[in-house]
């Protein structure tokens, strides 16, 4: 995985969380939603990053 894939997956995770704490502090149910979003399509791109590199 490459320096610059990996920070920006986890980038993506981690604004994920923020907008998930902000839409459930404010009660905004979609951005909460998007956060889930966010950090799970963050984790799916780091996995997959994984697999390439194990067939490198």
């Amino acid at each position: 995985m490459s320096a610059t894939d990996k920070i920006k997956n986890k980038a993506q995770e981690v604004s994920g969380q923020g907008k998930e704490h902000v839409g459930r502090a404010t009660g905004d149910e979609n951005l909460e939603a998007e956060g889930h979003k966010d950090q799970a399509s963050g984790n799916l791109k780091q996995a997959g990053e994984k697999v390439k590199d194990v067939f490198k």
